[in-house]
């Protein structure tokens, strides 16, 4: 355990202490060095009695709420949209035009139309998320429900399998591993979506935070935005990944086997 900790990180300490260096002997604002970012990331969010300061707690965890609400409805709207359009090929030539249009459509270019069908806030912040983060899910959920062995499919149908039962045992399960590769690619971009729709007209959030250093031009805030994102995002994929490790362990087991 320790070896692989080790074998995984041991550039980290490396990148830090030639950023270090480098920030001492460039003298530069724009370029804090990490001692310095992490001793305004504490000052500002992990010196409260209870680690967590209150101007953490009041912008770290709306985010973290709409992140993963937005992630949970677009993974619902994805996957049983995905399946569907993928097992059904006259519906899917009917949608495929729709589909392709709106996945080329920038999430940020929608900010006006959200402004206008939904709050301003939260729901014009969740519905950015979702409309940016669902088509990785949705594309990836179309192509594993359509490339299935057609002989089970068939086989089951002349045994008389029930449709749900088909379902939860046939066409989910094989595309899993498709619909898992659309989760994965949609956890990290629900978070650089999450802080483009915090960063203007916001009043929480770690958007709102790095919004907020950038107009008081306090770079080391900025940076220690920064690097709490990519913390998150590490911390959040790692969590993704023992989930998927978990749920397809059948899977590598049929490749090693096969």
């Amino acid at each position: 355990m320790i070896r692989t900790l080790i074998k995984r990180l041991w550039l980290v300490p490396v990148v830090l202490g030639a950023w270090e260096l480098t920030a001492l002997s460039a003298q530069s604002p724009y370029l804090p060095g990490p001692v310095r970012i992490v001793s305004r990331m504490y000052e500002m969010w992990f010196s409260g009695p209870y680690i967590l300061t209150d101007e953490a707690i009041e912008n770290f965890v709306p985010s973290l709420v709409r992140v993963t609400g937005a992630w949970c409805l677009a993974v619902i709207v994805g996957v049983s949209l995905g399946v569907a359009l993928g097992r059904t090929a006259w519906l899917a030539d009917y949608i495929s035009p729709l589909i392709e249009f709106g996945r080329a459509v920038p999430p940020p270019a929608m900010l006006p139309v959200f402004l206008v069908l939904f709050t301003m806030g939260t729901q014009v912040q969740v519905a950015t998320i979702v409309f940016g983060i669902v088509w990785p899910i949705l594309l990836n959920s179309i192509d594993g429900a359509r490339n299935l062995d057609h002989l089970k499919i068939e086989t089951a149908t002349v045994f008389g399998v029930p449709a749900h039962l088909r379902f939860t045992r046939i066409i989910l399960p094989a595309a899993a591993p498709k619909i898992f590769a659309g989760l994965r690619l949609s956890v990290s971009l629900a978070l650089i979506l999450m802080v483009i729709s915090e960063l203007k007209g916001s009043t929480e959030g770690i958007g709102y935070l790095l919004n907020l250093a950038s107009n008081n031009a306090d770079m080391p805030a900025i940076w220690a935005g920064v690097l709490v994102l990519g913390v998150l995002g590490y911390v959040l994929n790692t969590l993704f990944l023992m989930v998927e490790r978990r749920v397809l362990a059948w899977h590598r087991d049929a490749h090693r086997l096969a």
